[in-house]
């Protein structure tokens, strides 16, 4: 359980790195804001255009009778964007991190300089459009798996009692999941770190994944927070693979940590029976 205090403290350490440097808060948050004004024109789009959609594909219902009809309709337009809005959720993070790729790219290598025990951080060595390449595949990769486990999420909440119980608190849990490994993609593809590789490594530690990704997931539900949250959030992401890798920190608060033999990881990570 320690894990879960562990992995909230990076959060909290990444907010406060941020804020400490303010420059590369000001840098870091205009990635978030760009998503934040293509996904509300999106939402906006999906409000008016909603019934138009719910009548084009319930044609079979033309016929009914009031009240029904508009009951039936009403509800779906409801599902469609309530759907429309938990997608939005869930790839806010993907998309941010893929339009700001160079700007949470520096930011992250800031804080690795910032931590290291030598003033360093690590580099891919790969031109920029291939980051941006791998980036979007693995982005849409973890974009596809988040977005079945929303459906599936979705379809379950009708569920009477499991459905306002423990779906929500399982949502919670895959959501945070994917933020984390979204938000830590960054620093691990500078140190050449598969997308496999990583789902096998977060699913290692899970608690610490969930103590990070958890409490972001529901602040992130407001997308103004999300769009302040974003850069410590990547800061704090940055701190937590370095816990991970087990890489020598400056910071002794970190060393409380426990920390991950790079070695074993990387034989972990091969390991086909974890995949």
């Amino acid at each position: 359980m320690r894990d879960l205090g562990t992995g909230f403290g990076y959060l909290l350490k990444g907010q406060r790195w941020v804020v400490g440097h303010g420059r590369w808060f000001g840098f870091g948050l205009i990635p978030g804001l760009i998503t934040l004004v293509l996904y509300v024109g999106a939402l906006i789009g999906l409000a008016y255009g909603a019934d138009d959609l719910v009548s084009w594909a319930t044609p079979f219902a033309d016929d009914w009778s009031a009240p029904w009809l508009g009951i039936f309709r009403g509800f779906m337009v409801f599902l469609v964007f309530a759907l429309g809005l938990l997608l939005a959720v869930v790839t806010f993070t993907a998309v941010t991190l893929l339009i700001g790729q160079p700007f949470y790219e520096s930011l992250s290598e800031q804080v690795d300089k910032s931590v290291s025990a030598d003033g360093t951080a690590p580099e891919s060595g790969l031109p920029l459009l291939r980051e941006l390449w791998i980036s979007a595949r693995d982005s849409l990769r973890i974009v596809v798996r988040a977005a079945a486990w929303a459906v599936l999420l979705f379809a379950l909440g009708f569920v009477p009692v499991l459905g306002q119980t423990v779906v929500p608190a399982i949502g919670f849990a895959v959501t945070g999941f994917f933020l984390t490994q979204e938000l830590t993609s960054v620093a691990l593809m500078r140190r050449r770190v598969e997308v496999r590789e990583q789902l096998a490594m977060m699913r290692g530690r899970r608690l610490l994944i969930w103590g990070f990704g958890v409490p972001l997931a529901v602040s992130f539900l407001v997308p103004f927070v999300a769009v302040f949250l974003m850069p410590g959030a990547v800061a704090g992401a940055t701190l937590m693979v370095r816990d991970l890798l087990g890489e020598d920190d400056t910071d002794d608060e970190d060393d409380e940590a426990p920390r991950t033999d790079p070695a074993t990881m990387r034989l972990t990570v091969q390991d086909p029976d974890t995949r």
